[in-house]
């Protein structure tokens, strides 16, 4: 028997508040996004709320059988009111469905650059965009924050947790951009240069579907979908594809 699920599903959040505050900070020139909340804190935005529900749909209408036995999450809010929300339109009955919520799952730590604009950044802290620039978003670490690879190194524990508690099952997460890149990169083997052109080309859709299936033959996961968005436009849900809202800027 393989190590890996059956199934495993990595899905962003849906749109949040703070999402919606970075387009409006952007747009009008500001330093600061003009959210109140910690960023673990910010909740789903009214189109949040019903991309959670329109994937839901999808989910509740694939055959019972093939229908996720976990539900791993992130504890953020956003993250958690979109699982919930997922859950209870699909109908995932939660005495067999088992819901766990993992900090490792978390966003992205951003330190001193939380709630920053790509003005903001460059007007505060020159030293530390410059220092960006030439490292590259996947090894710089701003002052009390993460790299990508410290994302990663968090993430491999999950996946070997995953492998060790959760073979021949199917498991669905639900987390952030980072997050779906990251694991991205260690389920396809990539490389830093890979997993940077993916991030380039666009963000991930909130509530953007990216699963693997197992292949018994190799044992290994095969990619399937890749940043879904059909549940959404089948049932009536626009898509968006903003950043995170206290995300520093793309390269």
């Amino acid at each position: 028997m393989g190590t890996w699920p059956k199934t495993l599903w990595i899905v962003r959040h849906g749109q949040s508040a703070g999402n919606v505050a970075r387009d409006a900070a952007e747009a009008a020139g500001l330093a600061m996004l003009d959210i109140a909340e910690r960023d673990m804190d910010v909740p789903l935005s009214p189109l949040g709320r019903e991309q959670a529900s329109a994937l839901g749909q999808w989910f509740g209408e694939l055959p019972r059988a093939r229908r996720p036995d976990v539900v791993l999450t992130s504890p953020y809010v956003r993250a958690r009111q979109t699982t919930q929300l997922l859950m209870d339109t699909a109908g995932l009955d939660r005495t067999r469905v088992r819901m766990r919520v993992d900090e490792r799952l978390r966003e992205k730590e951003f330190g001193i650059l939380d709630r920053l604009t790509v003005l903001g950044i460059h007007q505060q802290f020159p030293e530390l965009a410059a220092q960006r620039k030439h490292v590259g978003k996947f090894y710089f670490r701003p002052p009390g924050g993460e790299s990508w690879c410290d994302v990663i190194l968090r993430l491999r524990s999950v996946l070997e947790m995953i492998t060790r508690e959760h073979h021949g099952q199917r498991v669905l997460i639900v987390a952030h951009q980072v997050i779906v890149n990251c694991m991205r990169y260690l389920v396809e083997c990539l490389e830093e240069h890979e997993i940077l052109s993916l991030d380039r080309q666009a963000d991930v859709p909130n509530c953007g579907v990216t699963s693997y299936e197992h292949d018994p033959l190799d044992d290994r996961l095969v990619p399937d979908l890749v940043n879904f968005t059909a549940p959404l436009r089948e049932h009536g849900a626009p898509v968006t594809t903003e950043p995170d809202a206290l995300a520093a800027p793309k390269s």
